[in-house]
């Protein structure tokens, strides 16, 4: 078992900044790759931004420029900080883990946290 918890959501100013973390527990061998999805109300779930084991990142072009994804693999956490954050940023962001080797050598796909609610006032 795989779970994945977020926190650092909350509301802010537009033009502010967030800083989202989100760390993995169970019994982890390895994480390929991590990332951020967000949700937003009436809309389909979409990346925000991924970051690989070797630490290659991939950017939502609505966010590039104003987020930052990071990883500690020692930790198995994963942070997004959102800065210049917009009102069309509110929503709620989940954590991603795609693939998940566990120290039995057994492979877990898709976890997900539960959410953050990260709200933008303008």
């Amino acid at each position: 078992q795989v779970q994945l918890v977020e926190s650092g959501g909350g509301l802010v100013q537009a033009g502010g900044s967030l800083r989202l973390s989100c760390a993995a527990s169970g019994r982890i061998f390895s994480i390929n790759t991590m990332g951020w999805y967000r949700q937003a109300p009436g809309k389909h779930r979409e990346l925000v931004a991924t970051i690989s084991s070797g630490r290659d990142t991939n950017y939502a072009d609505s966010v590039k420029g104003r987020f930052t994804i990071s990883r500690d693999n020692a930790r198995n956490t994963v942070s997004l900080q959102m800065n210049a954050l917009k009102p069309e940023d509110t929503a709620v962001y989940y954590c991603n883990a795609d693939q998940v080797i566990l120290t039995s050598r057994a492979i877990t796909y898709g976890a997900w946290g539960q959410g953050t609610q990260v709200t933008v006032s303008s």
